[in-house]
């Protein structure tokens, strides 16, 4: 996309890349933790809290709180491993994890599904035109809905 480019992780290699930017943000990975993102990353869609905490549970074999999985949550979205889809109060894996950008998001009003696009022109310019309303450490919230190709 203009003006921004990096490398997509999926699989292992997304757990990987997850780990090692948390611990880069002076974060442990913990196995709670991996547990959270490894549910997480197996979503095709976004994911609830309460989804990811009856995922986890179902795994460990004993019931996680879903406040839990929020805090956890909370910590991916601050340190860029997970994007909160804020429409859909839902979590969805990122598939770049060690690159700060902002996503705009494109939701389907059919399936659920949520693909994000780059376009840091796009946001830039959202950033600017908040800055020049006299706003500071602004954070664009993009999304778009409507109906993706496969439901089309």
């Amino acid at each position: 996309m203009p003006g921004h480019s990096h490398h997509e992780h999926s699989g292992d290699n997304l757990v990987s890349a997850a780990r090692n930017a948390l611990v880069d943000a002076g974060e442990q990975w913990t196995d709670m933790r991996a547990d959270v993102f490894d549910a997480l990353a197996s979503c095709e869609r976004p994911a609830s809290a309460y989804d990811l905490a009856e995922r986890v549970s179902g795994q460990r074999g004993k019931r996680v709180a879903p406040n839990s999985v929020y805090r956890i949550l909370d910590l991916f979205v601050r340190t860029n491993l997970a994007r909160r889809v804020e429409s859909a109060n839902a979590y969805i894996a990122n598939s770049h994890p060690g690159c700060r950008h902002d996503c705009i998001f494109l939701i389907c009003d059919s399936c659920g599904n949520a693909v994000h696009i780059d376009d840091d022109r796009l946001t830039g310019s959202l950033i600017g035109a908040a800055k020049d309303a006299g706003f500071a450490d602004v954070r664009p919230v993009v999304e778009l809905r409507g109906i993706c190709a496969s439901c089309n």
